[in-house]
Order: C-alpha cells, then sequence, then structure tokens
C-alpha cells in the first residue's frame, strides 16, 4: 500500500510539473510575441511604416537601408546630368537698357559707328531698387466761412480714407510671411522693420491676418468646388492642434488647386461633406476612412504598400518570404510605369506588361492570406480587399500610383504645426485653412501669391468680388 501511495504522489507531482511546464511554455510563447512586436516597433522607420522622415534621427542611416562601400562620385551634378540654366527675361519686361558699342574694327583700328545690332549679346542682373515704404496722408481740413464765421471740417469718408493703417501691399507681404513661409509673428515684426523700416506690433500682424482672411474666403470656396469637380484628385490627412485639443487637417489636391480645410476630427461623417459630389478619381492610401468613395473609383498608393512590404520582408521566415516577393513585383511596377513616363512605352505596352506582375501579385497575396502568417495575412487579406483600386494608375490618364502630390501638400502644414502647436481659434484655423489653399493653387496657377493676396485684399477693400483664382479657361 505504500508503494501505491508513493506512486500516486509522485504522478500528482509529476501533473503539477507538467501543469507548471506548459503554463511556463505559454508565458515564454506569449513573451516572445511580444519582444518580436517590441522589436519590431522599436526598428520601425520612415522606410517601413508610416512614420515621416523626421522621425528617423541623425543616426538612421542611408534612406533604403542600403549599406555598402561609400561611393566615390563627388558631390554636385554627375556627368551626363542635363544642367539648369537661368533663362533671360524678355525685353519687354527690362526695365533699362545699356547698350555697348565697340569704338574700333579689330581689323583696321578705324573707329565704328554706333549701329544696333539685331541680335546683341545679351546679359542681364536682377536687383531689388527703391522697394520701400510709401506713406500717404489724408487731411481733413476745416474752413471758416467768411460770411458767418462757421468752422465746417471735411466730412470722415470711409471710401476715401482706409480704416487700417497699413496697405494692402504691406499686408499681404505680412501674410504671405506668417501663412507661408510660417515665420514667427514676433520675427516677422523684426523683419519688416529691418526691410522697410516700418514699425508694427504683434497684433497689428494679427489684425492683418484676420483682413486677408476674409478676403480669401470667396477664393477658398472656389478652390473647394474646383477640386470637387477635379477628374483625378488626390486626399490626405494628418492631425491639427488648437489649445492641446487634437483635430484633423485635410488637403485635397489636383493638377491645378489644393484645398486645405481644418476639421473636427478625422471620422467619415466628418470629412466626407468635404469632398462634396463622388466626382473622379480618388488617390489615397487604404485608410477605412475613405469607404464612402466607390472602389473602382480609387487609386491605392503604391508607396505605402511598399513601406508595409518592406516590414514584411525584415521579419524572418514566411513573414520575411513574402515580404521580398511582394517588393519584387512592386519593383517590376515601378520600373514599367518610369518607362512609361519617360515616353518608352505607351500606354496599351505598359498595360499589357502590368497583367503578369498583377497577376503573380495577388497569387502571392492569396498564398500569404491561406499561409495565416500573424501580423502578415490579414494585411494581405485587407489589400486584396482594395484590389480593385490598384491598378487604375495603368488605364486611367492623369492617374498616379502614389499619392506624393497630397503628402507634400501636408508636409509644410505638419512642420508649421510642430513649430507653433497648431491654432488657438476658429479665426485661427480659417486663416491657415484659406492662406495655405490660395498659396498653393497660386503656384499651381503660375500666379504671383503675393500680387494674389494684394488684388483680394483691395477687392474686399473696395467692396468688389474676390479675383478669380483659377481661370475659367483652365478649369
Amino acid at each position: 500500500m505504500a508503494d501505491e501511495g508513493e506512486l500516486q504522489a509522485a504522478n500528482e507531482r509529476i501533473a503539477v510539473l507538467e501543469a507548471a511546464l506548459a503554463e511556463s511554455q505559454e508565458l515564454v510563447a506569449t513573451l516572445r510575441k511580444q519582444l518580436a512586436e517590441l522589436t519590431e516597433r522599436v526598428a520601425q522607420n520612415s522606410r517601413n511604416s508610416h512614420l515621416p522622415p523626421s522621425s528617423d534621427g541623425p543616426g538612421a542611416g542611408k534612406r533604403g537601408g542600403r549599406k555598402g562601400p561609400k561611393s566615390d562620385r563627388k558631390r554636385g551634378g554627375q556627368k551626363g546630368r542635363k544642367g539648369a540654366k537661368r533663362e533671360l527675361v524678355d525685353v519687354s519686361k527690362v526695365d533699362q537698357l545699356v547698350d555697348l558699342f565697340p569704338e574700333a574694327c579689330q581689323g583696321c583700328a578705324a573707329g565704328l559707328p554706333h549701329h544696333h545690332d539685331p541680335k546683341p549679346r545679351r546679359h542681364q542682373q536682377v536687383d531689388i531698387i527703391d522697394y520701400g515704404p510709401r506713406t500717404t496722408e489724408w487731411r481733413r481740413h476745416a474752413v471758416k466761412c467768411p460770411h458767418c464765421g462757421t468752422v465746417t471740417v471735411a466730412d470722415y469718408d470711409p471710401k476715401k480714407i482706409p480704416s487700417s493703417a497699413f496697405g494692402p501691399r504691406l499686408t499681404s507681404i505680412v501674410v504671405m510671411l506668417t501663412g507661408v513661409y510660417h515665420i514667427s509673428r514676433l520675427r516677422v515684426v523684426q523683419l519688416i522693420f529691418d526691410l522697410y523700416g516700418v514699425s508694427i506690433s504683434v497684433g497689428t500682424v494679427s489684425a492683418m491676418e484676420g483682413r486677408s482672411s476674409e478676403s480669401l474666403a470667396d477664393v477658398h470656396d472656389e478652390v473647394k468646388r474646383v477640386v470637387e469637380h477635379a477628374a483625378v484628385k488626390h486626399a490626405d490627412g494628418t492631425t491639427w492642434q488648437r489649445d492641446g485639443k487634437i483635430k484633423s487637417l485635410w488637403t485635397i489636391s489636383s493638377s491645378l488647386a489644393t484645398l486645405y480645410e481644418i476639421l473636427e476630427d478625422g471620422a467619415r461623417e466628418t470629412i466626407e461633406p468635404l469632398f462634396g459630389a463622388l466626382i473622379g478619381i480618388l488617390v489615397s492610401d487604404r485608410a477605412s476612412v475613405f469607404g464612402f468613395w466607390v472602389m473602382v473609383m480609387r487609386q491605392i498608393c503604391w508607396a505605402h504598400l511598399i513601406r508595409k512590404f518592406v516590414s514584411f520582408s525584415e521579419r524572418d521566415g514566411p513573414a520575411g518570404k513574402v515580404g521580398r516577393e511582394l517588393l519584387e513585383c512592386t519593383a517590376l511596377v515601378f520600373d514599367y510605369w518610369r518607362a512609361f513616363k519617360d515616353g518608352e512605352l505607351d500606354r496599351t505596352t505598359l498595360a499589357a506588361r502590368m497583367k503578369p506582375v498583377q497577376q503573380h501579385f495577388e497569387a502571392v497575396l492569396e498564398r500569404a492570406v491561406a499561409a495565416n502568417i500573424e501580423r502578415v495575412s490579414g494585411s494581405c487579406t485587407n489589400i486584396l480587399a482594395h484590389r480593385d483600386a490598384l491598378w487604375n494608375f495603368v488605364v486611367h490618364e492623369g492617374v498616379d500610383p502614389t499619392n506624393n502630390d497630397a503628402e507634400r501638400a501636408l508636409r509644410p502644414l505638419v512642420l508649421w504645426r510642430k513649430r507653433s502647436f497648431g491654432s488657438k481659434s476658429d479665426r485661427g484655423e480659417r486663416f491657415v485653412a484659406r492662406v495655405m489653399t490660395a498659396a498653393y493653387t497660386a503656384r499651381k496657377q503660375g500666379k504671383s501669391i503675393l500680387d494674389f493676396f494684394e488684388a483680394a485684399l483691395t477687392a474686399k477693400l473696395e467692396g468688389r468680388p474676390a479675383p478669380r483664382l483659377v481661370e475659367p479657361a483652365t478649369t
């Protein structure tokens, strides 16, 4: 009986140890999973995630992750590169002409007449001359009547006497410095004094921004209509701050115009009204917030896909193999696209070459889904759900495979947010959206930002409609 008791006790101890071992193995598996996730998170950078390049830090190494021997190429433009040359300004826009004539013949030393050469050798220099302040004073005189002796003062006529002490040009310069180049108000105050000798205050700068913002309200609405009806548009969003509260900043960009808007949040029901009628092809990432746009009229950004595939490829085992196969497909996609953009392929040939790449790419995704690879199969399932939006750039004119246009449009505002911590009021948010919309659309239209700001402000002061930013002939 003693032997049977000891055997039972031993079996019980074995059962306890087996349970402890199983628990330990489960804990080890959990810790390994957490370690893998943390290691992957620490290794994230702008190359394999949605993190911006500024987050990489000075020790992040080369973009693209390729490490090798240092190139022996010299800095600057390389041999064979097409150089950049400044074009001469048309003679109709030259302010001063200086004619130089040879004094004596190089053949016989005889004096030469000053005859104009129809094709002279031309040299130009551009400078800033007399670009200083101009002060206008309005004087309301008091006149004593010679008949009755009554003194009458000239009426204050707001149509003749401006309400602001600073004119439209100076106001537009200040607004361009704060709203387009994102220089702080205090530094703008100092800069205006250094450049022009004009003293203004920080409060004056704020008032200038308010007046300019009001003058651009209709312009902002105009640009919104233009991008709404664009055949192709790019969209992207990021966060914005207002007194510590996180809000949502969005841009919609077309070939003709760029719209900015700050919204309460980035929820689907909040941003959908910004797009108006759902017209054209929308280029974006795979964010679920864009679910209101029909899939066949979307183009998913391949740059975002590349970063996802790079993150797969940096893992061990099946995940790494899937990532490398997807990157090989993506490399072919961009090789063919670059050849098309360089004129080496026509669109028919581009579509023919992309067809087998598309088939292989989607087959790799389907295999990855079937393999049930942790933190890979789910992403591949999502990408396959967007398969109707992956290849529109191959067949539709004006569609690009990346969302670079919208990402470039957001970048200056991201930097502005980091420097200024966002805005502090509704008026501040309207200023940001309207000024940046007008400025970046003016650039696409080939118009002077400063001249347009001045024209819009002058029209507002004179009670006229704002000038058109996107000309009817180009829309």
